[in-house]
């Protein structure tokens, strides 16, 4: 089973616009061209690609619609930069109780190939953050939000593994075979307005923040409004990997999505459970998150200025949406040589009854060896299929003694 990925945060102390310097921050393209192209990383659904900072080696961060500010995950890093820092501020973890705090480094240039970043403001943790990596199984320094965005139209084809940056006057209408929906553009945030269709047959009008940094289909908040309704059917799970520790909450599935002209049918939805943070969400308005797994089912343009997205099928747009089979969450070792392991295992699944526990580690799976699998492959593979059958080879410590183990599970759709 594998948990979403989740980084939203809560700024606690205002960060203050640098007008100070002369130049405007943002993202501009070098050289006279109306648009170019940008290659992502995928892994988990996430969207991962090369940032230089001040002229560095690239460095992986995650594309984040869902986050204002950037962020870097280690202050040993920034030193390591150099890079000049103003005050310290405290943020608030998505679970609403941890508080972390950061650094302010102002006026940073932050370019992603011919695309050049400047004035840009980074938010260096104190505290280095390293569990995204052990979730996604690939080393990820930092997160780019709104300033990406937020001058320029941007088209994410999650097929192609491509982000198209366009030149601020470029699309003047309608690109041939999408469709139009507006975006309420609320706090540097994208919104929009969709309906869920519920198990009781009621349609439930919606207002949903588009996340591209949450690899969930849609995550639905049930203290927003009293007419939510929680499918019977449903598994406890760890949600979310965020900043502030990890979210709680039910996994089921709601009949259909509706978005524009798109229908999405037996969606697996995530119910949170309330927290601290839960009084913010209400405040917004709105009602949950789309996130990657249904966005890439569409080919999708972000256009802050004009407040609209574009939008098509794309060529996953038919396929079934699934959860984890297995009962598995697997993680990376934080080991240099990337071990996998089993960190947590749901009641009740194929995996426990088959004897599979919790910190096995996980030496090959179908007879390959485990440094052959990416942590995507194996998360993949426990979706893949109802009946599937899976064979896997563990590594189980008793006392001193390390025992080789083979256990076969049969995937079961348990949701």
């Amino acid at each position: 089973m594998m948990r979403l990925c989740f980084i939203s945060i809560l700024l606690l102390l205002f960060v203050p616009s640098y007008h100070l310097y002369s130049q405007i921050p943002g993202f501009f393209m070098k050289g006279n061209v109306n648009r170019m192209e940008i290659p992502f990383m995928h892994h988990h659904d996430i969207i991962i690609i090369p940032v230089s900072i001040n002229g560095s080696s690239p460095y992986n961060f995650l594309l984040d619609t869902g986050v204002k500010a950037n962020l870097l995950f280690s202050k040993a890093l920034g030193d390591e930069l150099d890079l000049f820092y103003t005050r310290k501020l405290n943020l608030m973890g998505a679970d609403g109780k941890s508080i972390l705090t950061a650094s302010i480094s102002p006026n940073n240039k932050l370019d992603i190939g011919d695309l050049k970043g400047v004035a840009q403001t980074l938010l260096v943790l104190d505290e280095e953050f390293v569990s995204l990596d052990l979730v996604l199984g690939v080393a990820v320094h930092g997160v780019i939000g709104f300033e990406f965005f937020k001058f320029n139209p941007v088209k994410i084809d999650y097929d192609r593994k491509m982000i198209t940056f366009y030149r601020s006057t470029a699309l003047r209408k309608r690109p041939l075979g999408y469709k139009k929906l507006k975006v309420d553009m609320i706090n540097a945030k994208p919104y929009i307005k969709g309906t869920i269709y519920q198990s009781d047959g009621s349609h439930l009008p919606a207002k949903l923040l588009i996340d591209t940094g949450a690899n969930h289909s849609l995550l639905i908040n049930p203290e927003t409004s009293d007419k939510i309704i929680i499918p019977e059917v449903v598994l406890e799970s760890d949600l979310g990997t965020s900043l502030g520790g990890d979210l709680s909450g039910v996994v089921g599935r709601v009949p259909q999505l509706k978005i524009g002209k798109l229908k999405f049918k037996r969606i697996t939805a995530s119910f949170p459970d309330k927290t601290e943070f839960s009084d913010i969400i209400i405040q917004t308005g709105r009602q949950g998150t789309i996130g990657s797994d249904i966005l890439g089912k569409m080919k999708i343009i972000l256009d802050y200025t004009r407040e609209r997205m574009y939008y098509r099928r794309g060529d996953r747009y038919r396929e079934p949406f699934e959860y984890d089979m297995s009962g598995i969450t697997v993680r990376m070792m934080p080991t240099a040589d990337n071990r996998i392991y089993v960190s947590q295992l749901r009641d009740g699944s194929p995996a426990e009854k088959a004897g599979i526990k919790q910190g096995d580690e996980i030496i090959s799976v179908n007879g390959i060896p485990a440094e052959f699998w990416a942590l995507t492959g194996i998360t993949e593979l426990f979706r893949s299929k109802d009946g599937k059958k899976i064979k896997i080879e563990l590594i189980r410590q008793k006392g001193d003694v390390a025992l080789v183990i083979s256990k076969n599970i049969t995937l079961r759709r348990q949701i």
